[in-house]
Parts: structure tokens; sequence; C-alpha cells
């Protein structure tokens, strides 16, 4: 009850994640688009690698073709990259990759979308990791990109079958935040080779602009590049006194949703993210509240899949209170009680909806959806055997990048729920949101045509959200107390209705 409630808190206070786009059409619907790159270079492999070791930007032009539940649709004179780093040693081509479809063509777009990225979802046997983690952080009302599936083809020639994720760039902001006329920061990638670290680690090096360019990446309004944003509320969260602290530093966030977003890294042991390697993560100074936003990147290592953690050790019972050493944000939050105590409401919220009766229908759903295009990948880093194992369990891979143990995905909720809940009382944390005392009842479940309400006496409802078990919203139309669900897809849903006096939740089976 209490993370639907905050969820519709965050919707209508931020009407950017309410509306439409074009894009929804994607990946509101559930598919695997084929994707067939065309390049006019015979020796485009050895370009395309080339470029990628130069590391100077470069890109290869080619023709896609992309069909999807829409149709088919050409788009020429694209500009493809090969992209990653971890994931750069899946073995053999399939490679992830991006395209940009506005960078020869200006105004060329996909689903309104000018970039796309493919990941070959290196270190992951099943294939969601990053899918489901995108997916569940978007639901607890969090910044993070959608997830997709295609099968690829370059030159005729079957590559793979991929993730396809959202850019997080303008059109990203302008869907989710409203505003895209900010700064918007990435993370470095922290990969210097022997040279000093530069981790993008939110620590305060000085007034100058050049301490910082090499640990992010201004991706919007570069012409300007003023930096000043970022380099004042680092000095303020680095040289403030407690006190201090405490009256600017929330005001200067969008606060409980960025500590919510910290606590689902450790939720899901996802340490390739800020509270470990410090990386994989984008922050945006929206130019109308003035407020920062913690933006999610990169989830393939989710569910303790990395292999860089606290010693090496067992990333099941991983502490809610972890972090690496130099990482000013989380020493601050940790360590200041009135901040630790805000973190603390924020990861019990999150970790209602972390469980295996909330998860494994969706885990379930996907499989169903992607096991055939898994099955028939010649390229994929694991087995068909193991993709299928994994879901359900710990399996041992070869030596080597992405050899080991690799966490099931139910067994890892089911283990790391188990240890959180010995050494977490959410009991005792105040959640300040407001839960309602009203109960909602729908009938019949299992339903056929229309699902019925049933509404404590002079209720008004002011808002409906219909999930699937893959966690995408569903759009219903509402008559009255009844819902007309006959064109649903059968499969386990989640239904909460924001009323005059909180949210009432339920589920329902369409049969």
């Amino acid at each position: 009850m209490r993370s639907f409630y905050l969820f519709f808190s965050l919707l209508l206070a931020c009407s950017g994640i309410a509306q439409t786009a074009p894009s929804d059409s994607l990946f509101n619907t559930e598919q695997v688009v084929t994707v067939e790159l065309t390049f006019a270079d015979p020796d485009f492999w050895s370009t395309l690698t080339t470029y990628y070791a130069n590391d100077l930007g470069e890109t290869l032009t080619g023709d896609v073709t992309i069909t999807d539940n829409t149709g088919t649709h050409l788009y020429p004179s694209v500009a493809v990259d090969l992209k990653g780093n971890s994931s750069y040693g899946h073995p053999g081509n399939k490679k992830s990759f991006k395209i940009d479809f506005n960078d020869n063509v200006p105004g060329q777009k996909y689903h309104g979308m000018t970039k796309m990225h493919f990941n070959n979802c290196f270190k992951d046997p099943t294939f969601m990791r990053e899918k489901l983690f995108f997916d569940l952080s978007r639901e607890q009302g969090l910044l993070a990109p959608r997830v997709s599936y295609a099968n690829v083809s370059i030159n005729g020639t079957f590559w793979g079958f991929y993730d396809m994720v959202e850019a997080v760039d303008k059109n990203f902001l302008d869907r989710w935040v409203d505003d895209n006329n900010g700064n918007l920061f990435k993370a470095g990638d922290q990969f210097g080779g022997s040279g000093p670290s530069t981790a993008a680690d939110l620590a305060y090096y000085g007034a100058a602009q050049s301490g910082y360019t090499a640990r992010y990446e201004l991706k919007t309004n570069e012409d300007m590049n003023d930096w000043s944003d970022l380099i004042t509320m680092l000095e303020v969260l680095n040289t403030s006194s407690d006190a201090d602290l405490v009256a600017q530093f929330p005001g200067m966030w969008e606060w409980a949703p960025v500590l919510r977003s910290l606590a689902m890294d450790n939720l899901f042991s996802n340490l390739d993210s800020y509270i470990n390697s410090a990386r994989n993560y984008y922050i945006y100074h929206d130019s109308t509240t003035f407020k920062w936003n913690w933006i999610k990147w990169d989830a393939n290592e989710a569910f303790g899949s990395y292999s860089g953690g606290p010693g090496g050790g067992n990333l099941l019972n991983l502490a809610p209170n972890y972090l690496a050493s130099s990482r000013p944000m989380l020493t601050k939050i940790f360590g200041v009680p009135q901040f630790y105590s805000d973190y603390l409401v924020e990861y019990c919220v999150a970790f209602d909806a972390f469980s295996n009766a909330q998860l494994d229908p969706r885990i379930d759903a996907i499989k169903n959806m992607i096991e055939p295009h898994v099955t028939a990948d010649p390229n994929k880093m694991y087995t068909t055997a193991q993709f299928v194992t994994n879901i359900e369990s710990n399996i041992t891979a070869g030596g080597g990048p992405g050899g080991g143990t690799i966490y099931g995905l139910k067994s890892f909720i089911a283990a790391r729920r188990n240890y959180l809940t010995g050494v977490l009382d959410c009991n005792s944390v105040r959640i300040t949101e407001r839960e309602s005392d009203q109960t909602l009842v729908v009938y019949p479940n299992p339903v056929s045509d229309v699902l019925f309400l049933s509404l404590p006496q002079s209720a008004s409802i002011k808002g409906v959200r219909v999930i699937d078990a893959m966690g995408r919203l569903i759009p219903v139309v509402v008559a009255g107390n009844t819902i007309a669900v006959d064109a649903l897809a059968p499969g386990l849903y989640s239904i909460a209705i924001q009323l005059n006096e909180g949210v009432v939740s339920s589920r329902f089976i369409k049969q």
C-alpha cells in the first residue's frame, strides 16, 4: 500500500510522467522487434571496431529497417557505433551498439526517439536483469529507461538477440521530467588504465571546472558548457556542516526519489553503480524546479552479478548501508541521522515490492516471451539450459569474464529478502506517506469482460492505474464503477485507485 501511494504522489506531482509520447506504442506492447542494419562498407566490422578502439566518437553510416507492431520502417543514413566497457568482453562479435537516427538526417526519429541502445546482456544468462530492475524502478516512481527486445541482423547475417534500451537524452527528459533545458550530466566510466582514478564519486575538487571534466560528461547545453550548478551542489554536499547540510541539501534534490534510487541499487545488489563503482548514473538539474534528479543507467549486473563487490563476498547479504570508500553522497546520508532516517523510509517502501510473490509472475511472463528468441541466438554468452536454470537458481559458468557463480533471479530475491528481513525493522520505520484505511473489492475474479469495483460509500475516483505482470501501464477506461477488460491479454494484473482520501489497491486475473 505504501509504495502504491507514493507512486501516485510522484505521478501527480510530475506532469511529465503522466503524459503520453510516441515511444509508448513501442514500449507498452509485449513484442520483440526485428532490426536489420545494412552498411555499404563491406569491411564494416573492422571499421566499427577500429572506431571503438580510437574512442573519438566516430560513427559508421548505414541504413536500418525496423519491424515492430506498428509496421516496417526504413531509416536511411543512421549513425552506428559500438559501445560498452566490460560488456565489450562479450565473446565473439555480438557487441553492444547504439543507433543515432538523427545525426545524419536532422529530425529523423524512431517512435519519437533520436537514439536507441542495443545491449548484448553481458554476464546475464537470463537476458532480463536490466529490464526487471528498470521496470520496478519506474514503478517505484524513479527515473530509469524503458527496455524492450530486438533480434538484430547486420548485412543479412543474424547477429543476435539484444535488449533495446531507451536513451537518456533530451527526448527522455521531455517525456519523463517535462523539462529538457537544464544540465544533464553522465557519470564517467572510470576506465583510466594505470592512470589516476577519475571516479564520478560526487566529491568536491575545487571551484575550477577542470577538476570534474574527467569524471562527468555534460550531455546537454554543451555550447554553454557551464558546470557551475554541479560544482555548487558538490561544494554544499562536501563542505557544509551537518546542520547546514540538513537545511540546504534536501531542497536541492528531488529528495525522496534520489534516496529510493540509491536504496534500490543496494536492494538488488546492483554494485556497478554509484554505491560501489561510482558510474552508470545520470543527474539532471531541472531548469524549472531547480532541483537535481537521479537517473538510473546500465543495470545488466543487478541481482548481485557484479564481481567487484565488498571483498568479493556474498552479495545476498549486502548490508543496507553498504558503501564503497570515497562516496560522499552516501557517507553523508548514512552519517547524518535525519538523512539516514529518510533513507530507511525509502528503503522500506521499496522493500515492500521486493518479493517472489510480486516479481516471479513478471519473470515468468518475460521468460515466456523471450525464450524462443534466446534459444535461436547462436551468439549468446550462455547456453539455453543456463538461461532456463538461472531464472530459478544459481549457475556456475566457466572462467573469464562472466564466469563463476551467477545468482538465479528467483533464488536471489528469496535469499536477499530473507537476509534483509533479519536486519531491517521496517515496522519501526516512520512511514510518512498517508495510507488509506479504505478497501477495494474487485469482482468477478477471475474476470472475462467487465470488472466491477466495490468502493467505500461516497468514495470518488481520482485516477486508476492497471499494471500487467511485466510492469507495464495498461490503459483502461473507467465507466462509473466498472472497467472493460475484454481487450486485455490473459494474465495477472495489479490495480490501484486514487481516491479522495488515499489509495486502494488489489489484483485480478483476466481469463
